[in-house]
């Protein structure tokens, strides 16, 4: 049954997904900016609803009072799956992604994440890429977007824990505000480049912010201890995957 509600989840997403975006394609020039990303939450909101119809998972959100209604934030998040990807056009109100460039090559998805402004990061321009990050995401703040960043970089299994890089610890020092640390298990259910989808219940644990003001190192230690720990409470307590 695992094999046919993926098969089932996977056709479904691809053709409306290519769908959404084909007839939605000649909205986006009319658009603003917020316009463009209503449109992105409206996908994201309906493919959780069909991930929970034809898979069977569904979604729990732990800790969402400190998750900001509106206004500039900085959100760092553990990435374990594309559906990391996906969830938080439905939970913000302004995302802005830090994402790989090569992204925006994907036609579709690159031409609206383009268009929404995501802050798109080359990882073999070293220094320059650091001052890229810097710029957009002063930029993103101060339309009053809220940052979500994976400070891992990539996508790791379930129990896996990559180096923190710098960037997180760049932007938080830069923006003055809060950075709020983000667990999940989300990789029990999707997996990194997976077929397969199991039914259950994705957590996604929003964590108590970390105040503004401390040094770089001391900000990253905490907020790796944080996000480690959560993750690893939520994927010890999680049933196996049916």
């Amino acid at each position: 049954m695992t094999l046919l509600r993926s098969a089932v989840f996977n056709v479904a997403f691809f053709a409306f997904t290519a769908l959404a975006a084909l007839v939605c394609l000649p909205l986006v020039p009319l658009l603003d900016r917020a316009g463009r990303l209503a449109l992105m939450a409206w996908w994201a909101e309906r493919v959780l609803r069909l991930l929970r119809i034809t898979v069977g998972i569904s979604v729990r959100v732990t800790g969402r009072e400190h998750l900001p209604e509106e206004g500039p934030a900085l959100i760092a998040a553990k990435h374990q799956s594309a559906f990391d990807t996906i969830v938080w056009l439905a939970l913000l109100p302004r995302p802005a992604y830090v994402l790989k460039r090569t992204l925006l090559w994907i036609p579709l998805y690159g031409w609206y994440a383009r268009a929404a402004g995501m802050i798109a990061i080359d990882r073999a321009a070293g220094p320059a890429a650091l001052r890229h990050l810097m710029r957009a995401g002063e930029a993103a703040l101060a339309e009053g977007r809220q940052i979500v960043i994976f400070p891992e970089g990539t996508r790791t299994l379930p129990g896996e824990h990559r180096p923190y890089q710098p960037g997180v610890a760049a932007l938080y020092a830069r923006a003055g505000l809060p950075v709020i640390p983000i667990a999940t298990d989300s990789g029990l259910c999707w997996g990194r480049r997976a077929f397969h989808k199991h039914r259950g219940t994705i957590t996604v644990a929003v964590l108590p912010p970390i105040p503004p003001g401390l040094n770089r190192e001391t900000m990253l230690e905490r907020l790796e201890a944080a996000i480690e720990a959560e993750t690893g409470r939520l994927l010890a307590s999680t049933p196996p995957p049916a």
